[in-house]
């Protein structure tokens, strides 16, 4: 059988999982009817953004984590957004968060294995103006993702 399963990983990284409704009524005990309307609503209020799926990153090559604090040069502390959205281009990078206090941003990214992380830190963080310090955490093992237990 044809193995498909890379567009697929992509496809559920954009938001192509949808909710099981008939799962969620029986798991509470509320009409599909009365489950549905209310997922609809909170769509339509903004309050969801988007489904997807949760993966165990080893078994799709991305299993090297990494939280990486950076702190921005003097001029670019009134726009950090600018950055953020430069930073959020790349597929390494699962999310990225403005802070406050000795660092401005920190970002999670995920990669193969050290060598492509480190290629990243060369290729983007590197060459992003703005950037002045950075402060690189590995994960080494991942307990909790996605509000789902591993």
């Amino acid at each position: 059988m044809k193995d498909i399963k890379p567009k697929l990983i992509k496809l559920f990284k954009e938001g192509y999982c949808t909710p099981q409704i008939a799962r969620i009524a029986k798991n509470i005990h509320e009409p599909s009817a009365t489950i549905h309307y209310n997922i609809k609503k909170m769509e339509s209020e903004g309050a969801i953004k988007t489904y997807k799926a949760v993966f165990d990153y080893r078994k799709i090559d991305e299993g090297f984590c990494a939280f990486v604090l950076i702190a921005l040069s003097s001029d670019q502390y009134a726009d950090p957004e600018r950055i953020a959205h430069n930073l959020t281009r790349h597929k390494e990078v699962e999310s990225v968060d403005i802070l406050a206090g000795d660092w401005e941003l920190i970002i999670k990214v995920r990669t193969s294995d050290q060598d492509k992380y480190f290629e990243f830190l060369k290729k983007v963080i590197s060459g992003e103006k703005g950037i002045e310090k950075t402060n690189s955490i590995i994960s080494l093992k991942q307990i909790k993702t996605e509000f789902v237990l591993l």
